[in-house]
């Protein structure tokens, strides 16, 4: 079993004939909070519960459930463990929530957030930084920190998972309000 996918021109049409359509958005609730369809609810893929979202799909049962991201990426990561849960009928929205602006879908815009991304890139910076400083200044065994946080994202790109990232997500600057199902987490 699979789950298909859907262009955001599409989306808007299905949208117009069916308001009520249920789309969960799966971004972390700061990147959430600074652009998202007027008509998607946050579900952050850290804190996806599929056994939740299936029992609080009230009125939406049998009903296709729609999955966007930023990009593509982890909207297709959600929908696939959707899927693995037994759900029927999801469908992922191609290019995410860039390309269904593009499209003229309806968004609501809120303050900039700085990406998970761009923070995993300034904490490691900052910590490859700090390892060469204290092995030049202090004790050349302290250059292992450096080395560590190169291993670190060598295994994130080979795994396509960032344990820094992982950890970023959870803390409290990250942590705003999340508005759907399974969010009580």
């Amino acid at each position: 079993m699979s789950f298909s996918t859907i262009t955001p021109a599409e989306l808007k049409k299905r949208h117009a004939e069916d308001p009520s359509l249920e789309v969960i958005d799966v971004r972390m609730p700061n990147e959430f909070g600074e652009v998202h369809l007027t008509f998607a609810q946050n579900v952050p893929l850290d804190r996806l519960n599929p056994h939740d979202l299936l029992s609080n799909r009230n009125g939406h049962a049998g009903k296709p459930l729609y999955v966007v991201c930023r990009s593509g990426k982890r909207s297709e990561m959600a929908c696939k463990q959707l899927v693995a849960a037994g759900y029927r009928d999801i469908v992922n929205v191609e290019g995410g929530t860039q390309a269904c602006i593009e499209a003229g879908l309806p968004v609501i815009r809120g303050q900039k957030a700085m990406s998970l991304e761009r923070q995993v890139r300034i904490v490691a910076g900052l910590l490859i930084v700090t390892g060469v400083a204290l092995g030049y200044l202090v004790h050349p065994g302290l250059f292992a920190l450096a080395g560590a946080v190169g291993a670190g994202l060598m295994f994130a790109g080979i795994t396509d998972s960032c344990m820094m990232g992982t950890l970023l997500a959870k803390m409290p600057w990250n942590q705003a309000a999340c508005s759907g199902p399974s969010c009580s987490t």
